[in-house]
């Protein structure tokens, strides 16, 4: 089977199986380093050819139907871009090609070398679609929205299920308890069932700083540490390591009790412990403070 440049560049942004941060390390390198170059003629203007469409968010079971949020990143010939327009427009179609919403991108990049653009659309049905955007190389990027009875990972409107999360004073077999080097993250004072026992919002990250090789995990749990700052004891908040072990041979027992496939994600809970809010794969900081407000405003 011939391998187009689009599937690598697709490929390589999609969250896979608990390998998010490590699998699309050589496109936000390259554009790290180099894609001023490729996007400096005209940020705004697609290339030749259109642009490239490379998913940000996970491509397994796990939207289903509602409100769905969709971050992507802009690629030319050669990798993803560190510039482009402040907003993308386009259109989700079915896999009949009926086009179904109209949408609108805002490019985030607060904190992170490589923007995404985040996109947010209400979708009905469980079926296979398709996300286009004007200028785009006419392939655009295909998700699916899956019967919620089809979905094992916890979803927006259900109650995050308690489990007793390393604690500083408690690893519970994982070492270490938490990779942030040099020093472990404040988040984990409590456990996981002892933040919803609080009566208290709660924010829950799962993530692995020291395997982090595209500039997501780090960031974005530093982003929750500037948040847990500021909004102090107004909400609990937890961070879960990914693997048992340094040498990440062995999947930590609190990513298990979730039954996620990929990682970084953020669950945002009510007092009661319902599920009102997610961000999957990667979040800038503004991103993160506006769901955090609106947590609080909830």
């Amino acid at each position: 089977m011939n391998i187009t440049r689009r599937q690598v560049l697709a490929a390589a942004g999609s969250a896979a199986l608990l390998a998010a941060c490590g699998s699309d390390s050589n496109a936000s390198d390259s554009s790290a380093s180099t894609g001023t170059d490729a996007a400096a003629s005209d940020p705004t203007t697609p290339p030749e050819g259109g642009w490239a469409l490379v998913q940000r968010f996970p491509n397994h079971p796990l939207f289903t139907p509602g409100d769905v949020r969709l971050p992507v990143s802009l690629a030319d010939a050669d990798r993803m871009l560190d510039n482009g327009p402040a907003t993308i427009t386009g259109w989700i179609e079915d896999f009949n090609g009926t086009r179904v919403t109209d949408v609108v991108g805002t490019r985030r990049s607060d904190g992170l070398p490589t923007p995404y653009w985040e996109v947010r659309a209400t979708l009905d049905a469980a079926v296979v679609y398709t996300m286009r955007i004007d200028g785009d190389d006419g392939f655009g990027a295909t998700f699916e929205l899956f019967d919620p009875a089809d979905v094992i990972t916890p979803a927006t409107g259900t109650a995050l299920e308690p489990f007793d999360t390393p604690t500083k004073d408690d690893h519970r077999g994982v070492e270490p308890y938490c990779s942030l080097t040099p020093d472990p993250c404040p988040l984990h004072a409590v456990t996981l069932t002892e933040a919803l026992q609080s009566g208290k919002r709660v924010v829950y990250m799962v993530g692995t700083p020291a395997h982090c090789t595209t500039g997501t995990c780090t960031p974005g749990l530093q982003f929750l540490m500037a948040e847990h700052e500021r909004v102090g004891d107004e909400i609990v908040m937890v961070h879960a390591d990914v693997y048992a072990d340094a040498e990440a041979t062995t999947v930590a027992p609190a990513v298990e009790a979730l039954g996620v496939q990929y990682e970084p994600i953020i669950y945002f809970c009510a007092a009661d412990g319902t599920i009102v809010d997610r961000l999957d794969a990667v979040w800038d900081r503004g991103e993160l403070t506006e769901r955090i407000d609106l947590l609080l405003a909830g």
